[in-house]
């Protein structure tokens, strides 16, 4: 069984952000940024972190958060498959949790519980809603190789990975039996999505 001590942990911060019409790292959650909350969390059970941002030309708020290791996408909006691969890549661990950077009530604990449902796989990849979360997920090191090979064909959808990979997909009743109420998997996209998140996570009254 592997833990969450063995693992390292990917945010990915380099989207649009088009929906939500400002850059999501930076929303405000409790008086910090959105990825400085969600950086703390991952600390709680893992110790090396990897960012994987835009390129430094692209005008996105600066990442300034000590003890991190921040990689810049080569191009601007490349889509999250290559910046998983990269981010894959830079991690010293093995093992690494990888996530957006607007999963604003992400949960380490429900991380450290897909690390320790690897066993033999290459990747632990929930299926929530009836939709895979190649986002919320867990990967082998070795994994960047068949996501570049999809990659250099013109893919850009993350869930093609599931299919190049050993993965073990975990069903949303497996997944409750972590995290009841689905919430570590609750994307911010939308400014309607954000104020849903603030309200469920106690920060503004509902």
């Amino acid at each position: 069984m592997h833990s969450a001590n063995e693992a390292g942990a990917i945010v990915l911060v380099g989207g649009q952000s088009s929906r939500m019409g400002q850059p999501k790292a930076a929303l405000d959650f409790g008086g910090i940024p959105l990825l400085t909350r969600i950086v703390i969390e991952l600390r709680r059970r893992f110790d090396e972190i990897v960012i994987v941002a835009a390129p430094v030309s692209e005008g996105q708020p600066r990442i300034e958060i000590p003890g991190l290791k921040v990689i810049h996408d080569e191009t601007a909006f490349a889509g999250p498959l290559d910046a998983l691969r990269r981010g894959l890549s830079a991690v010293d661990q093995d093992v690494a949790f990888a996530c957006s950077c607007d999963l604003a009530l992400l949960n380490s604990d429900v991380a450290a519980g897909l690390v320790a449902m690897l066993d033999d796989f290459d990747a632990v990849i929930p299926e929530v809603g009836g939709k895979l979360q190649p986002l919320h997920a867990v990967y082998r090191k070795r994994c960047a190789s068949a996501i570049e090979s999809l990659t250099a064909r013109g893919e850009k959808r993350l869930t093609a990975s599931a299919s190049a990979i050993n993965a073990r997909k975990v069903g949303e009743e497996e997944i409750r039996k972590i995290d009841p109420q689905l919430n570590s998997f609750f994307n911010v996209n939308t400014p309607e999505d954000y104020e849903r998140a603030l309200k469920l996570a106690g920060l503004v009254s509902s």
